[in-house]
């Protein structure tokens, strides 16, 4: 409670107890007893009363959300025309009245649901674009007056400035804006900069008028049965194209997939038949290796065994009877068969070598 409210209260009480002793007056004097004692008390509490009255009509407590515009009858333009700013105020009593005016946000709703605006039932906003196409905008616009034209405000609009000012220019700032875009812009490419263009054309007008616009919001668009019917229809027809865009892409990845991995097994095959040639030319290197090692080898003891047979000739007839079988006894040679052997002469007799001949079995004696 401020201090202009508390000395109110106080003056009311001392007006209730003048009227008190006005009553105790008259009974008083109807009852013939002396009044003049009375009087004086009625005359004090009147004197305070009118004191307390005039004090309490010349206090004004202004809040700091507040401005007050000051009526005067002294002035003769009616008013003071600087408003009254926020904290205990000194007026002329009653020669002066203040109304006090808000300076705080204050949003107004244009909708088409209901009990979301100022206004119960479709109060969203009827507007055709540059095509023709028709569509319901629904909006709200923050403001606030501004404290520096309180009393321009209350001259022009006095408190009609939110039905007679901040909706009925919104609704034609939206409508001549929209009519500037077509019908797929304003819900799609060019929502932003329809926006910035109301906001802009909005602003300025309200401040000619002594308001700040906050800041406009587009709640909504909603367009015509038919338009929307079309609009869905084009989107589902989107989507198919985009599905089917998607449906290409995802087959060209899928074949890309199969081309690298057939191109992975065919670098593999590759690789590997590089490998076994490889392994089979390592191979036959080492083969053809031990195989000239082995000929060289051979080519050696070839060569040893002619270098032994150069000294001694009955070697080679030596490893050639070695070989033949422990138990043989006969030999056939065909006639036109060359020796391999250098045989000794058949009449040197000190070379011959024999066979072992079996002993001849006795003839059986009979006895005469």
């Amino acid at each position: 409670m401020n201090v202009a409210s508390v000395v109110q209260f106080i003056a009311g009480i001392a007006w209730l107890l003048f009227i008190g002793v006005i009553a105790v007056v008259i009974i008083r004097s109807s009852r013939g007893r002396p009044v003049k004692s009375s009087l004086t008390l009625l005359l004090v509490v009147l004197a305070i009363a009118i004191v307390l009255s005039s004090i309490s009509a010349g206090l004004v407590f202004i809040r700091p959300e507040q401005r007050g515009v000051v009526f005067s009858a002294i002035s003769s333009a009616g008013y003071r025309p600087e408003p009254l700013q926020p904290g205990l105020r000194w007026i002329i009593p009653f020669f002066e009245n203040v109304i006090v005016y808000p300076i705080s946000r204050q949003t107004y709703t244009m909708s088409i649901a209901d009990f979301e605006g100022q206004i119960q039932g479709d109060d969203s906003i009827t507007a055709r674009t540059s095509d023709g196409q028709e569509i319901f905008v629904d909006a709200s616009v923050i403001y606030a007056i501004d404290p520096a034209q309180v009393v321009t405000v209350h001259i022009n609009w006095q408190d009609r400035y939110a039905d007679g000012l901040v909706r009925p220019l919104a609704r034609g700032v939206i409508r001549d804006v929209v009519s500037q875009f077509g019908v797929e812009e304003v819900y799609s490419s060019q929502r932003v900069l329809m926006i910035q263009d109301i906001s802009e054309l909005m602003s300025s007008k309200l401040q000619a008028n002594g308001l700040m616009l906050v800041e406009f919001i587009l709640r909504n668009i909603t367009f015509s049965a038919e338009y929307a019917a079309s609009v869905e229809q084009k989107q589902i027809a989107e989507q198919l194209a985009q599905q089917a865009v998607f449906v290409v892409e995802q087959r060209k990845q899928e074949a890309e997939q199969a081309r690298q991995t057939a191109q992975g097994q065919a670098d593999a095959v590759v690789i590997r038949a590089k490998g076994d040639a490889q392994s089979l030319i390592v191979a036959a290197e080492a083969q053809a290796k031990a195989r000239v090692i082995e000929a060289t080898a051979e080519k050696e003891a070839l060569n040893l065994i002619a270098e032994a047979l150069e000294d001694n000739d009955n070697l080679l007839l030596y490893q050639y009877i070695s070989k033949l079988s422990a138990g043989l006894q006969v030999m056939l040679l065909p006639s036109d068969n060359p020796f391999l052997l250098t045989l000794p002469s058949m009449t040197d007799t000190s070379t011959l070598y024999t066979l072992p001949q079996a002993e001849p079995t006795p003839a059986p004696t009979t006895t005469p």
